[in-house]
């Protein structure tokens, strides 16, 4: 039978790599995004060329509910899951100074990208476990995808920085709890990665990456976080649960 992974924010960007990459890998797919079908159509379509099984769960990874009813359509067209990537994130709408960031701004920024992927978390671990409990084959694998921002400051942003720092420290709770199940969590770390998102900063960081801000010379692409997903869902890295992968082109690397 083969494996099953969902991957919060699927259908573009970093997503869309770990999506193409994990396909490769031979498994099916489930896809979330808040897009409607119609606009992903291309992106699906081509996991499924890839040779997926693919279904798209259009959710909203902050409520609640929507959450649910996403686990509960995997139940149904599938009856597993095995891989989750929380992956689905945002910036802030407007970058601002810590000094004049909105309350607005802070809460949007941690209900997206470390509570709801929490609570998602919580919601598949304790699916993991039951089938842990009645699959004696049962693999099950956990992936954050955080941010070099967990801790490099960035003060016109600094929320965003906050959100993906709690999230960093989800990973480490949840490694700690899920380790007497055999299901490992890991936390990959990007650093400036060619985006929708950084879209808007691309100059900004041409410039500071031809003046040696990252150690290889260029931009990271999206299929450079999937082949790290990749990796850590064969268990390639199967006695390191826990583990922070930098995935930042020497970014983070101390220098003098």
């Amino acid at each position: 039978m083969k494996k099953i992974a969902l991957i919060t924010g699927g259908t573009r960007g970093i997503g869309y790599g770990i999506a193409r990459c994990l396909a490769r890998e031979g498994y099916d797919l489930a896809v979330d995004d808040i897009r409607d079908e119609n606009d992903v159509t291309v992106a699906l379509q081509g996991l499924r060329d890839m040779g997926s099984e693919v279904i798209y769960c259009r959710a909203d990874i902050s409520d609640p509910e929507a959450r649910k009813r996403m686990l509960n359509d995997i139940r149904e067209a599938y009856g597993q899951l095995n891989v989750l990537v929380n992956n689905a994130g945002v910036a802030p709408t407007e970058r601002k100074d810590i000094l004049q960031t909105t309350e607005e701004s802070f809460e949007r920024l941690i209900r997206i990208n470390l509570q709801g992927p929490f609570f998602l978390t919580q919601a598949a671990a304790n699916w993991m476990i039951e089938q842990k409990n009645t699959l004696p084959d049962f693999t099950g694998c956990i992936i954050n995808i955080t941010s070099i921002s967990s801790t490099v400051a960035s003060p016109d942003r600094g929320e965003y920085c906050i959100s993906k720092a709690g999230l960093s420290m989800a990973s480490r709770l949840w490694t700690v709890r899920l380790g007497e199940f055999g299901i490992p969590v890991y936390d990959v770390r990007p650093g400036v990665i060619m985006t929708d998102m950084t879209a808007p900063v691309k100059e900004k960081y041409d410039k500071l990456i031809a003046e040696g801000l990252t150690l290889q010379a260029r931009w990271g692409e999206p299929d450079d976080i999937g082949r790290v997903v990749a990796a850590l869902v064969r268990g390639d890295l199967a006695y390191s649960t826990g583990q922070v992968i930098m995935v930042d082109g020497g970014l983070t690397v101390p220098r003098l």
